[in-house]
């Protein structure tokens, strides 16, 4: 089993003890101590005598992204004091560990740090430094497109010598997670997420209940949510709940992929392990030129935000619109009654990706569409493709609908001031769908509400869109209300 390596980071002695000990009673089964944090003269014997799990003793220079302010021999010279008194680990970088030998019983971690790239030689790299009489090599390195991370999971994997390797960064992330799957003894986490000691770090919290890191191994499946940026997704927080409560060896990460780099990522993922992913911005609609084949929502809307890696290839899908749709369905009462949307004037707000796979649903309900954007042409686009009637932004209030659909980012966090529809003119006849989830009440659905209008969330959608996704995944179904109530939790917590 690959551990947790919890890094504490703190001033002074007695904050660095008491995180220590928390630590310890929370289940962390090894942590990091990171000394050049530390800002008064250290006393190793108070730190170490009644450790309550091993530790690491490291005391990282600048140029390795620490902050030792004393001098190399005073370094040198703790680290040999901590290697004699015993300490679990000592964390030697390269040009010093030839310098340093081995004493007693403690094993030795010979880094190396790279901020700025991962290397092309990482193979080379490490003979040199397994070569230093390590215990354990540690190689970190800044990860600039997705190759990276496979290329360094790929020397732990292959590595005779137990090996951490690490890429730093957001575009990093799966390296963290996924060390235990290729034969990494550990990876690195941070008490908090405001105490990260290097680019990408996740936090013990994180690592532990949500990616369940210590249950990761070789047969764990890998899913995940590729976009760019991809660090506010909250999916990984629904999935690898749904994963938990079933008792599945799955994972589901946060996977940063830049448009350029979209194909070469799925061609890498079998080696990964990845074995379905959530699309979304900017990939929804390139994915369909890379994947064997999709379904009939996919290629009508001409965007997918599900693909599943089967021995045939990869399969496509759009959940979005059936999300939606059962949204507003919910708004209707009509689950049973797909007419009764049929002639019926729905207003859509946008004309983007999420108002796209809307127009498709409501389209395929027979439904008498009406969209409008801030940019006419993007709107007078989406109506032509299906046979729609767009216009011009500043007339949305003549039209009399009995469904609006706000597909814009309008009223999105931080500018929760701010809604598409003046409150003037809602009616307590038209119900009110807004695709925006953070926050889960806007201005708009607020005011839809004090109107009288029957309404749905953001949330609701996201849900719905997720448990889809896991249906597909997994072939089980992920309760609907606690997901929301997960992501509620989330974005509630997010704005402390």
């Amino acid at each position: 089993m690959s551990l947790i390596c919890v890094s504490i980071g703190r001033g002074r002695h007695r904050a660095t003890i008491a995180e220590y000990a928390h630590l310890a009673q929370q289940g962390a089964q090894l942590v990091e101590l990171r000394l050049d944090c530390i800002q008064t003269r250290i006393n190793l014997q108070r730190l170490l005598a009644e450790r309550p799990c091993p530790a690491i003793i490291t005391i990282r220079r600048v140029r390795d992204g620490g902050h030792w302010k004393g001098s190399e021999a005073d370094r040198i010279m703790l680290l040999r004091q901590a290697i004699a008194m015993g300490v679990d680990y000592v964390d030697l970088e390269d040009d010093i560990a030839a310098g340093i030998p081995r004493f007693g019983k403690t094993k030795r971690i010979v880094s190396l740090h790279n901020f700025l790239e991962t290397p092309a030689d990482l193979e080379g790299i490490h003979a040199k430094l397994a070569a230093m009489n390590a215990d354990v090599v540690k190689i970190a390195t800044m990860s600039h497109t997705p190759a990276d991370n496979l290329r360094m999971l790929r020397l732990v994997q292959n590595s005779t010598v137990p090996t951490v390797g690490l890429c730093m960064g957001d575009m990093g992330i799966p390296t963290r997670i996924l060390g235990g799957k290729f034969g990494a003894p550990f990876s690195f986490a941070t008490f908090h997420a405001d105490r990260a000691l290097a680019p990408g770090q996740q936090t013990f919290q994180q690592m532990r209940d949500v990616f369940r890191y210590e249950s990761i191994g070789p047969d764990t499946e890998v899913y995940g949510v590729i976009a760019d940026p991809v660090g506010h997704s909250l999916s990984p927080l629904i999935h690898n709940a749904g994963f938990k409560a079933h008792k599945l060896n799955k994972v589901y990460l946060p996977l940063r992929v830049p448009r350029e780099h979209l194909a070469q990522f799925l061609a890498n993922c079998p080696e990964l392990g990845i074995k379905g992913l959530s699309v979304t911005i900017p990939h929804k609609e390139e994915i369909l030129k890379l994947v064997a084949k999709c379904d009939e929502a996919s290629k009508h809307i001409q965007a997918a935000n599900t693909v599943v890696f089967k021995p045939e290839g990869a399969i496509a899908y759009n959940t979005d619109y059936r999300a939606a749709m059962s949204s507003i369905d919910n708004i209707f009462l009509i689950k049973h009654n797909p007419e009764a949307l049929a002639g019926k004037t729905c207003l859509m707000l946008g004309a983007g990706g999420v108002a796209r796979a809307i127009v498709y649903g409501l389209k395929e309900r027979h439904a008498d569409v009406v969209i409008t954007s801030r940019t006419l042409e993007r709107a007078e686009e989406l109506a032509k493709e299906f046979n729609c009637k767009s216009i011009a932004w500043n007339l949305r209030h003549t039209v009399s609908p009995a469904l609006i659909v706000n597909g814009t980012p309008i009223g999105m966090h931080p500018n929760v001031d701010e809604t598409p529809f003046d409150p003037f003119y809602h009616r307590s006849d038209c119900a009110v769908f807004d695709t925006v989830y953070n926050p889960e009440q806007t201005l708009l659905i607020k005011q839809a509400r004090d109107a009288g209008c029957e309404t749905a969330t953001g949330v609701d959608m996201f849900v719905r869109q997720a448990a889809l996704q896991y249906k597909l995944f997994t072939g089980e179904d992920l309760p609907l209300e606690s997901a929301a109530q997960l992501v509620r939790r989330a974005i509630s917590a997010a704005k402390v």
